[in-house]
């Protein structure tokens, strides 16, 4: 039985930056009271912590549900554009980057399994 990791430091530098992020925008999800919009918000914020943990675990619905997430995170952010979600709209930006990046995605076909 293996353990449950939380950041994976032998995956790429865009995977583990990528779990990271995730990490860090649901804290910033919580403390902003996202899960006060729920079902969206709860939605963005838990599925966040169990995709960084998916793909930690080198689990294949992990990063697709990241890859998801982010991308629905990026479409809420452009509908509902304003001055204060600029932030927001380049760390998405980021996330949907590194998670797409050839390097991540080759890991990805190579070692993870569902």
């Amino acid at each position: 039985m293996s353990q449950l990791r939380w950041i994976d430091k032998t995956q790429p530098q865009t995977l583990m930056m990528a779990t990271l992020i995730m990490y860090i925008n649901a804290a910033f999800g919580l403390l902003d009271g996202m899960v006060v919009w729920f079902p969206l918000g709860t939605v963005l914020v838990v599925g966040q912590v169990a995709a960084a943990i998916g793909i930690a675990n080198e689990k294949k619905w992990g990063y697709w549900l990241g890859v998801v997430l982010t991308a629905l995170f990026l479409a809420y952010i452009i509908l509902h554009f304003s001055f204060f979600a600029i932030i927001n709209l380049l760390f998405g930006g980021a996330l949907l980057a590194l998670l797409l990046h050839p390097q991540s995605r080759e890991y990805r076909r190579v070692w993870f399994r569902w």
